[in-house]
This record gives C-alpha cells, sequence and structure tokens, in this order.
C-alpha cells in the first residue's frame, strides 16, 4: 500500500481527496441535518448524475468535449438544482419539503435519458456512481482542493449567520439575514456533492454527510462538537474504506458507507450503555431544542 501510494498518482490523488472530502461533507452535513435537510443531498446528488451523464454523451458525440471534464458537467446542474430547490422552497411555502422529491425525479429522469443515449453504463459512469480509488486524475483532485478552500472559508467568514439560520430559520428572516447567504449557502452544498462523488460514488455521497452527524449526535453536548466529531467520523471511514478497498479491489464507496453504519451502530449502544449505567445522555441531542453553540 505505501509503495502503491509512493509509486502511483492516481492512489495518491484519491488518498488527498478522501481526506479533503471526509473534512468538508460532514461539515456542510452538519448544517443540512439540523435544518431538516437532509434529503437534499440525494436530490442533488441525481441531479449532479444527470449533469455526469450529459457530459458522458457529449463525450460519444464529439471528440471536442473529451477535453472538459464531466465532474464540471456535474457542478454546474448540481448548483442550477439547488437554487431550482430553494426557488421551490418559497413557491410552497407551507409544504417546502416537496422541492426535494421534485428535483431529485427531475434528476433521476435526465440522468436516465442520457444515459440511454449514450448507450447505457460504461466503466467511467460505474466509477462516478460507486466511486473508484483508480479514477480520480489531477483535474478532480485541483476541482476538491478549490472546492475545500471554498468551503472553509465560507464556513469560517459566515459560521454565525449559518448558525442562526440552521437553527431559526424564521428568527433569520426577521432580523434581515441577506438572502444571499441562503443562496450561497445552498450553492456550496451543491459543490461539496460534485466533490465527493469521485471518492464516495454518487449514489452514496448523502450517506457521508449525514451519517457522521447522526452518529456524532449520539455523543456530542454542542454544536461546535457535533461538527468536530462528525468531521473525525467522516475521516476515519473515508481513510480506512480507501485502504480496504485497495486490498479487496472493490469500489470504496460501499465500503465507506458500511464503516459509517458501524460507527453509527456502535454509538447507539454506547449511549444506551450511558443510559443503563446512569451516565449523562440525552436522546436526539442533536435537535434544535438540544444543541447549543
Amino acid at each position: 500500500m505505501i509503495d502503491a501510494f509512493i509509486n502511483f498518482d492516481f492512489i495518491r490523488y484519491s488518498f488527498i481527496s478522501g481526506v479533503l472530502v471526509g473534512l468538508i461533507a460532514p461539515l456542510i452535513g452538519a448544517f443540512i441535518v439540523v435544518r431538516r435537510l437532509s434529503l437534499i443531498a440525494d436530490a442533488l446528488s441525481h441531479v449532479t448524475l444527470g449533469g455526469i451523464s450529459m457530459g458522458l454523451f457529449l463525450t460519444s458525440l464529439s471528440p471536442i468535449f473529451t477535453a472538459i471534464n464531466p465532474i464540471w458537467f456535474g457542478i454546474i446542474f448540481s448548483i442550477i438544482g439547488a437554487l431550482l430547490i430553494e426557488q421551490l422552497r418559497t413557491e410552497y411555502k407551507h409544504y417546502q419539503e416537496i422541492a426535494i422529491p421534485i428535483i431529485m425525479s427531475a434528476g433521476i429522469g435526465l440522468s436516465v435519458i442520457f444515459i440511454s443515449l449514450a448507450n447505457g453504463f460504461n466503466q467511467d459512469l460505474f466509477g462516478y456512481l460507486f466511486g473508484s480509488i483508480s479514477a480520480v486524475n489531477i483535474s478532480d483532485l485541483m476541482t476538491i482542493i478549490v472546492i475545500t478552500i471554498v468551503v472553509l472559508l465560507f464556513v469560517g467568514l459566515l459560521y454565525k449567520s449559518l448558525f442562526v439560520l440552521s437553527f431559526d430559520e424564521e428568527y433569520a428572516k426577521v432580523i434581515g439575514m441577506p438572502k444571499w447567504i441562503q443562496l450561497l449557502f445552498i450553492v456550496i452544498v451543491a459543490l461539496v456533492i460534485s466533490a465527493s462523488m469521485r471518492v464516495v460514488g454518487i449514489l452514496l455521497v448523502s450517506s457521508l454527510m449525514t451519517l457522521p452527524v447522526a452518529t456524532s449526535m449520539r455523543l456530542s453536548r454542542g454544536f461546535k462538537q457535533l461538527i468536530a466529531l462528525s468531521i473525525i467520523f467522516g475521516e476515519v471511514s473515508v481513510i480506512l474504506g480507501l485502504v480496504l478497498s485497495f486490498y479487496l479491489n472493490i469500489s470504496p464507496g460501499g465500503i465507506i458507507v458500511g464503516l459509517l453504519i458501524i460507527e453509527l451502530l456502535i454509538s447507539i449502544a454506547y449511549s444506551k450503555l450511558l443510559i443503563k449505567k446512569g451516565g449523562y445522555h440525552r436522546e436526539g441531542r442533536g435537535s434544535n431544542s438540544n444543541i447549543e453553540e
């Protein structure tokens, strides 16, 4: 494994990408889960698949498009989908959650159309769907690095605004929080999903954004601690998942998600053990009413 890391560029690219994705996915996921928008990751991942499929279809039509990384089509589609979700949430004020399945359905429909036009699945598309340790190239790595920098700057500069927006959206409106913060947040979510899909896979990317947060909710006593633990659980699963996928020669996405599930089950068992021993525990500690900054 160490020799492969030293001698093969794609191994280094995969692990560096994995470490970065393990950082930003749970980080943004914490805000998403607290806002009760967990399914938005699933919706945008399917929209991203539509963009990737279109990119691969265009590549099959003309060699001109081979110079364009399909991930960029996915990013564009994901951002458009994110903005449409936000617009639909304003159109259906009393049924805002309906915006998510609407966009998810559109993404699935577009994906099926472009996959069919591209004559079905190929190895590239399979890698995008389930992740691949050998498919990350320098272009993917640079894209992930740029997205990571953008995400860290966004959260670092606007943490307090995001905290208020996540826990009480109505209060954020009352105090006059600029609309662009909400729009920028939803765009950042789209970017994180696009960055994560190369490592985990489009169909499993939402797991990396939500499962570490669900695990941390059983253990954390504050929002900042929730974020920190989520990142730790995410990083452990990604790094260990990439190592195991290398030796087992299978897609890393399934292994990473499996490890996340194991972490979640252990945290649930541990919290129940604390209850039996009379230790401090609050079920659903991650709810808006319980988490403190």
